[in-house]
């Protein structure tokens, strides 16, 4: 028999070991850990014992992820509630950005909107944006995050903190019929957020909150476009 055949018969017929207990502590294994060697019995719980911590690990992970979706859920409550309470129409960009920065501890964070209504086209927050920065906004079908490599909107934020090495680029847009941001086109402005820090903002994390971010930005800023 070949070691498939001695596996497949001993996994065929449990029984084996029940009527051979006395090979589980006469069978000598090497010891992974050590050059002693050990029972059959002492090699399984040793297995058992190694499943158990990369269970433990496991779970552990899964607890913290948990915690912190918690930390941001709650966080993300905590901004919400500021940016409606803000009925200065003129002062809504600010609250936004500036509690992002407070309630979420983002270094930077800054936002220009475009085609405002005409009471609001001396606001800081609507100053004159490149057609490169609308077209980008408009390609945006989820946040970008990643590397800053030098876009215009990057220069949007203060660098009193340092040097903006990662961003968080969010597009604006109208609801739809749905209540949603619409995903193509149409985008009335974006939101950018930075940071020193090249890793706070990186290719591949997660962005659900991002979207709902700007899905609610979005939203409050409307009041602010021609009707």
């Amino acid at each position: 028999m070949n070691d498939r055949e001695v596996a497949d018969y001993l996994l065929a017929n449990p029984e084996f070991f029940v009527e051979h207990a006395e090979l589980l502590t006469t069978i000598k294994l090497g010891n992974p850990h050590g050059k002693a060697a050990v029972s059959l019995q002492e090699r399984q719980m040793e297995m058992l014992r190694e499943k158990n911590k990369h269970l433990e690990r496991r779970l552990s992970e899964l607890l913290r992820y948990g915690h912190e979706n918690d930390s941001i859920a709650s966080k993300f409550g905590r901004w919400t509630t500021r940016v409606i309470a803000e009925r200065d129409p003129y002062a809504l960009p600010r609250a936004i950005s500036e509690n992002l920065r407070d309630v979420f501890e983002v270094p930077q964070a800054a936002l220009r909107i475009w085609d405002v209504a005409e009471a609001y086209g001396q606001s800081d927050f609507a100053r004159q944006t490149g057609e490169e920065v609308r077209l980008f906004a408009n390609s945006l079908t989820v946040p970008y995050c990643g590397a800053n490599s030098g876009f215009e909107a990057a220069q949007w934020l203060d660098a009193a903190d340092g040097e903006t090495q990662s961003v968080a680029l969010v597009a604006l847009r109208a609801p739809g019929a749905s209540g949603h941001a619409e995903t193509e086109g149409n985008a009335f402005g974006l939101l950018v957020m930075g940071s020193p820090d090249p890793r706070r903002f990186h290719e591949g994390m997660a962005t659900d909150f991002l979207t709902q971010i700007g899905a609610l930005a979005s939203a409050a800023l409307t009041r602010l476009l021609p009707h």
